[in-house]
């Protein structure tokens, strides 16, 4: 089985993905805009059972326009942020009980290709995402 490691800008906190993730996105929501400084974030999922979390975290929590919550693990000293869950009273059950890393954490971060592109009415219009088999929504 493969193993996949990330971490944070310091290399305090990090992570051991195993196997292959279950979802891989490209998420323009402005949420993840502000999270990654950037015009969208990618992220990988996996079960959360199939990740080992080593070091301190500090967690931040958002709710969003749905009742719905991401809660954010980030390093205390350089303030990446390695993981996020989600919850809430509409999650999709497939989500409740995963992990999402950041891409750009991973040691390795061109192992993955998104599968989805998720958030598209915030899509910046300059900005396209392309590739065989990506779901747009």
């Amino acid at each position: 089985m493969s193993e996949h490691r990330a971490s944070c800008r310091c290399g305090q906190l990090h992570a051991v993905a195993s196997g292959d993730p279950v979802r891989v996105s490209a998420c323009h929501c402005l949420n993840c805009q502000k999270r990654s400084g950037s015009a969208f974030a990618v992220q990988a999922r996996w079960p959360s059972d199939k990740v080992t979390i080593a070091g301190d975290a500090h967690v931040f929590r958002k709710v969003g326009d749905s009742g719905n919550w991401a809660t954010f693990h980030f390093c205390p000293s350089c303030g990446s942020d390695l993981y996020f869950t989600n919850g809430g009273p509409s999650v999709h059950p497939a989500v409740a009980d995963s992990l999402a890393i950041p891409l750009g954490a991973f040691d390795d971060p061109h192992f993955l290709t998104p599968q989805f592109s998720i958030f598209e009415s915030r899509k910046h219009k300059w900005l396209e995402v392309t590739g065989d088999g990506i779901h747009h929504d």
